[in-house]
C-alpha cells in the first residue's frame, strides 16, 4: 500500500492519529526535508526505510514505489497532499500499475496560520470566503489565465498566498493592482515555518507586505494571510449560528427570544 500521508504544517504533534499510525508501521517513508521537520520521524519504527525527495525527481519516487511493490510506503507531504502537493501524477502512477493507494488529509499551513493568529478566517460582513493561490513564479504556465493573485484582487476577499517570498514587490503589486478590493491598509500576515520551532508571524497591511516580507529574511516557506477578517477584534457583526433568535435543525427559538437546548450523559459500561 502507497499512502500520501499530510504531515501538517511542522509541528510534529500536528499531523493525524490516523498518519501518525501509519508512519509507525511504515517500511518505506518518503519525505521532503525541505518542508517537514526531522522530528516527525520520531513517529517512524526503527529500521525503516528513509528517502529524502528534497534531492529527488518524480522519476526517483516512482522508482522507490517500483522497486518496494509489497510493502507499506508513506509519501509524506508538508500541510495537506491535496493543497500544492504534487500528488495526482504519483495518483496516476498508481492506477496504471494497479497499486492500491489511500491519501491522508493533513492539517493545511493555512490552519496552522490561523491557530497561530488566533483568528478565524470566516467572519460576518467582514469575509465568508477564502481563497488559497500562488504567484506563478517559474511555473507559470501551469497556471490557467485569471487565477492569479492579481485576478482574484478585485473580489477583496480572504486570501491565502503560498510561494511569495522570492518575489515580495510582485505579490505587493498584484493586491493593489488596479479595481483591487483590497488597499494599502488592508490587514495582512507574513508567516514564516508555522508551526515550526522558529517560526516568524509579523502582523502588517498590505501596502508593508513587501517590506515586511524582506524584514523576514526569507525566501522559502512563506505563507501571507490578508483581508479584513485579520483587522482588530472585536467584530461588529455577530454570527446567526449561535444567536438566540436563529433557529437550527437542532435549536428551536423560543417565543422570548431564547433557546431550549438539551444536555446530554455519556457513561462508559
Amino acid at each position: 500500500m502507497i499512502s500520501f500521508v499530510g504531515a501538517g504544517p511542522g509541528a510534529d504533534d500536528l499531523i493525524t492519529l490516523r498518519g501518525a499510525r501509519l508512519l509507525a508501521e511504515a517500511d518505506v517513508v518518503i519525505w521532503a526535508s525541505s518542508l517537514i521537520p526531522p522530528t516527525m520521524l520520531e513517529h517512524c519504527r526503527d529500521g525503516v526505510v528513509l528517502h529524502d525527495s528534497a534531492v529527488m525527481t518524480l522519476e526517483d519516487v516512482i522508482e522507490v514505489y517500483r522497486d518496494h511493490p509489497e510493502a507499506n510506503i508513506v509519501r509524506l507531504h508538508s500541510g495537506d497532499p491535496s493543497v500544492y502537493g504534487a500528488i495526482q501524477e504519483q495518483i496516476d502512477w498508481c492506477h496504471d500499475h494497479d497499486r492500491r493507494f489511500e491519501v491522508v488529509p493533513g492539517v493545511t499551513s493555512v490552519s496552522g496560520a490561523a491557530a497561530a493568529i488566533r483568528r478565524e478566517l470566516t467572519i460576518p460582513k467582514r469575509g465568508q470566503s477564502l481563497v488559497y493561490t500562488r504567484l506563478p513564479g517559474r511555473t507559470k504556465a501551469s497556471m490557467r489565465p485569471n487565477e492569479d493573485v492579481a485576478a482574484f484582487a478585485p473580489n477583496g476577499t480572504t486570501m491565502a498566498v503560498f510561494l511569495s517570498g522570492a518575489k515580495p514587490d510582485e505579490l505587493q503589486a498584484d493586491l493593489l493592482v488596479e479595481g483591487s478590493g483590497y488597499t494599502a491598509d488592508t490587514p495582512a500576515v507574513v508567516l514564516v515555518r508555522v508551526t515550526w520551532p522558529d517560526e516568524q508571524i509579523v502582523h502588517t497591511t498590505v501596502g508593508d507586505v513587501a517590506e515586511t516580507i524582506r524584514s523576514t529574511g526569507a525566501t522559502m516557506t512563506v505563507l501571507v494571510l490578508v483581508g479584513d477578517v485579520l483587522a482588530d477584534i472585536p467584530v461588529d457583526a455577530r454570527s446567526h449560528l449561535y444567536a438566540p433568535d436563529y433557529t437550527t435543525a437542532y435549536r428551536l427559538r423560543s417565543e422570548a427570544g431564547s433557546t431550549a437546548g438539551r444536555a446530554s450523559n455519556r457513561s462508559t459500561h
